[in-house]
């Protein structure tokens, strides 16, 4: 028995397009390090990746891979691999020198390999490694952007998973809202969102949420330590819903007591870039084009200094450390990457006011259409506030 989420015949024509990119690249074999495009291609379902492991992936498709004994069973259990081999724990190990001997036996040698060196797993100390093995044995050139850009577009399945994942994000800002009140600690917030969602079926995320109450409200990382929601106060949350590994984020920035006029101006501000951004986002248009109209609205309502450099980036199939992967596209000024149809996509409206302490940040996943975008959250965006 193998615990799949997707059609072994899904899994081949993805592993069929990466070929093909490949081959149009004059590449003979792609090596893999990045968790996310394992898990794409073949399943193979792990975070055994903060240790070495690595992938080849050949022209006639087959998948090879090379990890620890403590991932055998993992990757029988959920890919579609065959061949994996082990390399060794012990003092002085170096599986680089395990995975030339691979490519070697796949024929690789003075064979054009794409390596995918964008990787968390990947560290530049294992980078070394492996490239000390790989010189003068095949010519290589880097191959991340290639393999990040095949997950782009969503199947239909995919799709499915991007969705449930949005209804568990509506469980979970439901919770949220419910939960926050005049002296709740933020870490019980939390527990009614995590709580929520994992008894709606939700996965473990690829980051971990984000909530800031008061000044903590002004940082969009997470961090550690708990506050207690006070009385005309600002709570900051960032969270997504997950399903399959397959991510739908929301932001919002919930009241309570008696708002702020500075908030109420900066939410009609960001639900009003929100709006100009969604608009941009369709076939032809460019991110490029999204972060102009995010940064025409929130410049000249007069908040230029409390904005961000980017206002979103692409969302699918993530590991931690973060939803936010490496190579995931982001929207900033000037990006020519254009959006095709069943990309989905987190646009965030970030406005933090560090003058006053100030912030409003509402944020929404979209699903490009043929003709548009539409919101894959069911939740108001109507400002909340609690008493």
């Amino acid at each position: 028995m193998r615990f799949i989420h997707f059609e072994e015949s899904e899994y081949a024509e993805r592993r069929q397009r990466a070929v093909a990119a490949a081959q149009e690249n004059a590449l003979d074999a792609l090596l893999i390090f990045t968790q996310e495009s394992m898990y794409y291609l073949t399943g193979y379902d792990t975070t055994g990746y903060v240790k070495f492991q690595g992938m080849v992936l050949t022209s006639d498709g087959a998948p090879h891979l090379l990890t620890r004994s403590a991932d055998l069973r993992q990757a029988a259990l959920t890919s579609i691999i065959d061949d994996v081999r082990i390399w060794i724990d012990r003092e002085g190990a170096d599986p680089g020198k395990d995975l030339q001997e691979m490519l070697a036996d796949l024929g690789l040698a003075n064979k054009r390999v794409g390596v995918e060196t964008d990787a968390y797993g990947l560290t530049g100390k294992r980078w070394d490694m492996v490239r000390r093995h790989l010189d003068g044995f095949c010519s290589y050139e880097d191959c991340s952007t290639m393999l990040s850009n095949l997950r782009l577009v969503k199947s239909p399945t995919e799709m499915t998973c991007v969705k449930r994942a949005a209804e568990l994000a509506d469980i979970g800002l439901a919770a949220a809202e419910a939960a926050i009140a005049p002296g709740v600690p933020e870490n019980e917030v939390l527990a009614a969102m995590h709580e929520a969602q994992f008894r709606a079926g939700g996965d473990y995320t690829a980051s971990r949420f984000i909530i800031g109450s008061g000044p903590r409200a002004l940082m969009c990382r997470n961090f550690a330590g708990y506050d207690v929601i006070g009385n005309d106060d600002q709570v900051q949350l960032e969270f997504s819903g997950v399903s399959h590994h397959y991510h739908a984020c929301l932001m919002r920035t919930v009241l309570t007591g008696t708002p702020n006029p500075r908030h109420l101006e900066m939410h009609k501000v960001g639900l009003e870039a929100l709006q100009a951004c969604e608009e941009e986002v369709r076939p032809g248009r460019t991110f490029g084009d999204v972060f102009d109209a995010h940064a025409r609205v929130v410049d000249a309502a007069g908040y230029k200094k409390h904005r961000l450099n980017a206002c979103g980036y692409t969302l699918g199939a993530q590991y931690p450390p973060c939803w936010m992967g490496t190579d995931e596209p982001m929207i900033y000024a000037g990006n020519p990457i254009e959006f095709e149809p069943d990309m989905v996509i987190f646009l965030h409206m970030i406005l933090m006011d560090s003058d006053t302490g100030i912030t409003m940040c509402p944020g929404e996943t979209v699903r490009v259409l043929p003709d548009g975008c539409e919101r894959l959250s069911k939740a108001s965006l109507d400002l909340v506030v609690k008493q």
